[in-house]
């Protein structure tokens, strides 16, 4: 197997910092382990107008009916995989509306297939199966940006209309990425040379939950800073709803149980109900007009809620 020599991106670049890593005492070397990984905030913050370009484009997509895809190979596809995995208990999407590729498919999440990665077609083919299409987005994820994979996706997703957007750990001068939103996370050389499931895969897990939880909140699924279309599955999310009733319509537990109950188990419709006073149904069906923010709800009816605002 032959291939270009990737010795000079930042991601394979060896580190001078840890060059005696295996010599270290282990509370040095937890110490050095500690300081290296503030790179990754200092990247994110470096990245965050390109960051804020895509929750602006990825929630416009959203709102017109397209979906999100995140795609990748190895951590950086695992990455993906979990946060899509959490949009719909954390803000009650639907499993199609923000969805994880990984290369190798499901088996991959456990064991590694790392050679499926430097298959170009294949990131076309796992898109054309899900029905990726023109109203979608794609957020493809490469460390040391050259996966062929990924690259393959993003020039699908281009030539398509489709929004592609490129998110790597390398510059875009040594290795450009076909996109149109580019977001470069430049966390520098590894301690463990070349090992990206590190710094660069601690900034893409950064960047991946500032992505969903903005694209979220643009899409109306957060009040203030509560997560009102959680979807109430077990014991400890009906708490987290009964709390969030409570601290923004000062319900106590019994009432927010019976709102709870009309709603449908719907945080949003619960707390629509408390403000207005309208049965479920008229509840819904000014929510459906009006929303789906809650605020937005809120105002056309000249209600509010009688915990913070």
């Amino acid at each position: 197997m032959t291939g270009p020599d990737r010795g000079h991106l930042l991601t394979e670049q060896a580190n001078p910092l840890s060059e005696r890593l295996d010599q270290l005492p282990t509370d040095e070397l937890v110490g050095l382990f500690c300081a290296n990984e503030r790179e990754p905030q200092r990247a994110l913050e470096a990245a965050a107008p390109a960051l804020a370009a895509a929750v602006d484009a990825i929630a416009a997509r959203l709102q017109a009916g397209g979906r999100l895809f995140y795609l990748g190979a190895g951590t950086s596809g695992r990455l993906g995989v979990l946060d899509a995995a959490e949009c719909p208990p954390t803000f009650c999407t639907a499993p199609e509306l923000v969805q994880g590729v990984l290369a190798g498919g499901a088996p991959a999440l456990l064991r590694s297939s790392e050679g499926l990665e430097d298959l170009a077609a294949a990131g076309r083919s796992d898109l054309e199966e899900r029905g990726f299409g023109p109203a979608d987005c794609l957020v493809g994820i490469a460390a040391g940006g050259t996966t062929p994979y990924v690259l393959g996706a993003l020039e699908h997703a281009q030539a398509i209309g489709a929004l592609a957007i490129a998110m790597a750990c390398v510059t875009a001068e040594q290795v450009p990425m076909p996109c149109s939103i580019d977001i470069r996370l430049l966390t520098g050389p590894e301690l463990l040379a070349g090992s990206t499931r590190l710094k660069a895969g601690t900034a893409t897990k950064m960047a991946l939950n500032l992505l969903s939880t903005g694209v979220m909140v643009r899409l109306g699924k957060v009040h203030g800073n509560r997560m009102v279309d959680v979807a109430v599955t077990n014991s400890k999310l009906e708490d987290r709803a009964l709390r969030i009733l409570r601290d923004l319509a000062g319900l106590d537990r019994q009432r927010g149980r019976e709102l709870l109950l009309q709603s449908g188990g719907s945080v949003k419709l619960a707390l629509l109900i408390a403000a207005t006073g309208l049965d479920a149904a008229s509840a819904a069906a000014h929510l459906a007009s009006h929303g789906p923010s809650l605020r937005q709800a809120l105002a056309a009816c000249g209600a509010q809620l009688n915990g913070p605002q």
